[in-house]
């Protein structure tokens, strides 16, 4: 391909827009009730908060184009875009709006962006296909950097990075991409675990409004591997699935496994050990009775199963026979969990929990890529709403077509999202006019048939 170089630019159309794409996934965020939502629930006084309905649809539509910064809203403000969208509104008072939030609006939003979901869920087949069977809660977090000294709340976090701590929690089935069933922007110098029962009690509740009435799991690493999140979990009335903490007491239930009990597995896809700093492909796998959280009064202790996955060391040290020659030989991997399935099934699914870590990635990516604000509520409402246009981005892929229903956030704004068009009047009658043999026609159209098809 060779450029043509008898050629000039000019910015001089003003019915041309380059992000088609938002026509149909405001209009799905329309039918999923976010506006009047915002209406009914988000009650800032002032002038600050006025129309926070438009101020709201502004944030969300930037979002999913890409903008990850105040200054980038202005995307929602080019060329022919006010012709088919209404109460577009600057940068400048969007930072305005979210500066006068406090705590408490940030939890409106919260309500907001949660029933937003349900209504996903509703209209959307497939968003959480097979979650009346199935689903899964997984529960992460992750250091947002800052520089600076005017960022509210930043500290020095778990990974000696100062930032803001999100945490998220993620919905999915093996049958859907996961979706976001409840956020939380902390201090950065928050435990990981700090606020988790809340964040579970509110994901959950969330989960079954949106159809997810069968076995629900809540999968988390050893920095959630708690009484507190355990019995969170329970009184929500799911079940749980935590990495262990290797303390004595479960090296101890290690020990006593017979060797005869061990069952070898093979990968599929050979997965990596950090610790050992290579790829495996093969393990072994049993599982014992345990008790955790003994050092609680007796009515606190829980009662399960340990689920351990061990793999052969490359170098095992020397040492004296027994329990030290166990540990020597292998790296044990332990996971304690309520989870009805069969131990081997157990075992694989707490390994998909790993998916987060994808969702994290994106909302980094995106959104999240910054904390666009020195004030910490700020910060607070835009993780939320960062989370109601990564549900909006994920159900127009739904939409779209079965490759865009995996797809990541990136790559649905790229095929889906960014398409320039042109506008036209006729008959009183807005007619977007797009590039041909654009390479995901289908998929948009499909999209935009089923956005606009009648409730």
């Amino acid at each position: 391909m060779r450029v043509c170089h008898n050629i000039s630019a000019v910015f001089d159309d003003p019915n041309l827009i380059g992000t088609a794409g938002l026509v149909p996934v405001m209009a799905l965020a329309e039918k999923a009730r976010l506006a009047d939502l915002v209406a009914e629930h988000v009650t800032v006084a002032g002038s600050a908060g006025s129309n926070a309905d438009l101020k709201i649809g502004s944030l969300v539509a930037g979002m999913i184009a890409g903008a990850d910064s105040f200054e980038d809203m202005e995307v929602v403000r080019h060329g022919g875009m006010d012709k088919l969208f209404a109460g577009s509104r600057a940068p400048t008072t969007l930072g305005t709006h979210l500066r006068a939030y406090t705590f408490g609006h940030v939890r409106q939003l919260d309500a907001v962006g949660s029933r937003v979901l349900v209504n996903l869920a509703g209209i959307v087949p497939g968003l959480l296909a097979g979650a009346d069977q199935v689903a899964y809660l997984d529960v992460d977090d992750t250091i947002r950097a800052t520089h600076g000294y005017a960022k509210q709340g930043s500290g020095y976090g778990y990974t000696g990075v100062k930032g803001l701590n999100v945490q998220v929690a993620t919905l999915s089935t093996p049958a859907a991409a996961p979706v976001l069933a409840a956020t939380r922007l902390r201090k950065g110098n928050a435990a990981s675990a700090h606020g988790a029962p809340r964040l579970i009690a509110d994901a959950v509740a969330t989960a079954h409004r949106a159809g997810a009435t069968g076995t629900l799991t809540v999968r988390a690493d050893s920095a959630y591997y708690n009484h507190d999140v355990v019995a969170a979990t329970r009184r929500a009335g799911a079940r749980f699935s935590l990495t262990a903490r290797m303390d004595p007491a479960v090296t101890a239930a290690i020990s006593r496994i017979d060797e005869d009990a061990w069952v070898s597995i093979r990968y599929p896809d050979a997965i990596w050990d950090e610790a050992e700093g290579r790829w495996v492909s093969d393990a072994q796998v049993a599982e014992v009775e345990y008790t955790a959280f003994t050092s609680r009064k007796k009515a606190e202790h829980v009662t399960a199963r340990l689920i351990v996955r061990r793999v052969k060391r490359l170098n095992p040290k020397a040492t004296r026979t027994g329990q030290d020659e166990l540990f020597a030989t292998y790296r044990h991997h332990a996971v304690f969990t309520d989870s009805p399935l069969p131990m081997l099934a157990a075992e694989a699914s707490h390994r998909d929990h790993a998916i987060i870590e994808q969702v994290i990635a994106d909302l980094k990516a995106g959104p999240l890529a910054h904390a666009p604000s020195g004030s910490f509520c700020a910060n607070g409402a835009w993780t939320v709403l960062a989370a109601v246009a990564f549900n909006l981005t994920r159900a127009a892929g739904v939409l779209a077509s079965v490759a865009h229903a995996r797809a990541r956030p990136a790559t649905i704004r790229d095929e889906l999202i960014k398409i320039p068009a042109r506008i036209a009047n006729r008959a009183r009658r807005l007619h977007l006019h797009l590039p041909t043999n654009w390479p995901w026609q289908d998929a948009w159209q499909g999209l935009f048939d089923a956005a606009y098809a009648p409730s």
